[in-house]
Order: structure tokens, then C-alpha cells, then sequence
């Protein structure tokens, strides 16, 4: 299946498989991995000692995000944002954030505001830290209310950046305390605006990094994938430090895109991120601006 980046005759695609039935849990369990060592690529972590100018193997290609304008043989790795994937192209602009406006909360998909504004959807289980990455992206606190309560964003809330697009903070998935008549009405707004979005550039999907991998998590990255529907995965939590019996944020995000590279031929762009430090701020807008930029055109 291909995941195209709307609007028009656009060509950026993502090849997605259907999921093997290893995917497919109990709800709210984490993903039974099996115990092997995982050599990182070069590319899942990029350190200073790499030299800028290196010439990028055949075997790294693929796992990169190259962005319409870019041809593979153009690429070294001082165009990859660090802690990404994400190549940068010629359509990466001026990423500062200088204003932003929040419109409007709309309880279904409708409702939503009605013009040509190209947006970004932030999406992820709940308490995965998205309020804090929202806060830390537009550097104006409280802009999207920050809960000990898991579950507290019910509705489809449009933020106006720059008076030139949107930044669109929907509902958590997943929370525990939901009855199942709740999940089945978030699941049902929601999905109906992903499906009837036309100005929909992008899908920012959260993934907590300081967890193991979720099944939930899969299972709506593999329904936007399923329907067409482009995904940015953006770790969160990146700054917390290992458990006492877990892991390190970038061993579970190491094995978060084991998991993936089953069902994508060619990865989606992924980026480190931390709401507390600012870790991945400037370049996730970078990567925003390029995507809006070539949507624009």
C-alpha cells in the first residue's frame, strides 16, 4: 500500500505493507519482542564524529526520509537532521514560530475551521507528553493544558501558526479510565477527520521513548498507513533516563523501528524529541516547514 503526501498530483510516498499478524495484541499490553541484539545504523543516532561529507551506503538509503526535490545520490550526512532520520531538501524554509492563535475546539470533523490553511496533526497515546511537545514547539506555556489526567483533550483544538497554517492538537488515545462506548466515540470523530481532512499535510504521531513498544501505538500507525494517511513518528521523553528494570529511551525507540521496518518498505521520517529540554524543537519545524513549503507550491 502507498502512504502519498496529499494535495494534488504530489508524489512523496511511503510504502506500507499490510501487518503481519504478530502485531495484532491483546489492547493495552505492551509488544512481545524477541531478546536480539540490534546493531544500530549509522543513521538512527548521529554523533559529531561522523564525518558531514560522507557518502551515504546502499543499505542506509532506504531507512532515510529524503524529501521531494532530493535525489539519493545527493545526499550526505550533513543533511540528516541529527536524531532523525529526515533529510533536509530545497523546500526547507524559515521554521520560526513568531504568533500563534488558537481558533476554535470542534467536537466532530465538520465543525472544523473552513478554508485552504495546510495543518499538522498532532496525535498520541495519552500521557504520552504531548502537551508538554505542543508548549515546547510554539514556546508559549499552557497554550495546550497541560493534565495529571490522562485523557483531559476531548476535542479537535486548531492552532493558527504564523496566520499561514495550522497546528491541531486531538484527543489521547488509550487512556485506561474510558469506558469502551468513550474510546468508541474518540475512535469515530477522529478517524472521520482523517478521512475527510483535505488540508491535512502530515500526522505527527507521539511515541513515548521511555516505554517499551506499544501495541496501540502500532495499531494506528498501521490505520493511517492502511488509508493513505502520512506520518511523522516523533519520540517523546527522549531526556528520561533508564528505569530500574527498563530500558533506555533510544533502546526502545531501536526496537520501536524493528518493529516498523516490517511494514514499510521505506521508513517515515522519526525524530527525537524532549518537551523538557527543547531536544528536536527547531528541527521537527524545520521538517514541518519543508512539508508545508512543498504543499504550498
Amino acid at each position: 500500500m502507498t502512504m502519498v503526501l496529499r494535495r494534488g498530483a504530489m508524489t512523496l510516498t511511503f510504502l506500507f505493507q499490510t501487518p503481519p499478524p504478530s502485531l495484532y495484541l491483546s489492547h493495552n499490553s505492551s509488544l512481545s519482542i524477541p531478546r536480539t541484539t540490534i546493531t544500530p545504523s549509522p543513521l538512527s543516532f548521529r554523533h559529531s564524529s561522523i564525518p558531514a561529507s560522507k557518502t551515504l551506503t546502499p543499505s542506509e538509503k532506504p531507512l532515510l526520509f529524503i524529501p521531494p526535490g532530493l535525489e539519493p545520490a545527493q545526499i550526505n550526512h550533513s543533511m540528516i537532521l541529527p536524531f532523525s532520520n529526515i533529510v533536509v531538501g530545497p523546500y526547507a524554509g524559515d521554521s520560526r514560530i513568531k504568533d500563534v492563535q488558537f481558533v476554535k475546539s470542534s467536537p466532530r470533523a465538520k465543525d472544523c475551521p473552513k478554508d485552504d490553511r495546510p495543518e499538522f496533526a498532532i496525535l498520541g497515546r495519552s500521557n504520552v507528553g504531548k502537551s508538554s511537545l505542543i508548549n515546547s514547539l510554539v514556546r508559549k506555556k499552557e497554550l495546550a493544558l497541560t493534565s495529571k489526567k490522562p485523557g483531559k483533550t476531548q476535542l479537535i483544538n486548531h492552532f493558527l501558526v504564523n496566520k499561514s497554517w495550522y497546528l491541531v492538537d486531538l484527543p489521547g488515545y488509550g487512556f485506561a479510565k474510558a469506558s469502551e462506548s468513550a474510546k468508541t466515540d474518540w475512535s469515530s470523530f477522529t478517524k472521520g477527520y482523517f478521512l475527510n481532512r483535505n488540508t491535512l499535510v502530515s500526522v505527527l504521531l507521539l511515541i513515548d521513548a521511555s516505554v517499551p513498544p506499544q501495541r496501540i501505538d502500532f495499531d494506528c500507525a498501521n490505520w493511517l498507513g492502511r488509508n493513505n494517511i502520512p506520518i511523522t513518528f516523533v519520540f517523546t521523553k527522549c531526556d528520561k533516563m533508564k528505569a530500574a528494570k527498563g530500558k533506555r529511551p533510544d533502546e526502545n525507540i531501536k526496537e520501536f523501528q524493528e518493529i516498523i521496518k516490517q511494514n514499510y518498505k521505506q521508513h517515515p521520517p522519526w525524530i527525537m524529541t524532549s518537551g523538557v529540554t527543547g531536544l528536536g524543537r527547531d528541527e521537527l519545524l524545520l521538517h514541518v516547514s519543508q512539508l508545508r513549503n512543498y504543499w504550498d507550491q
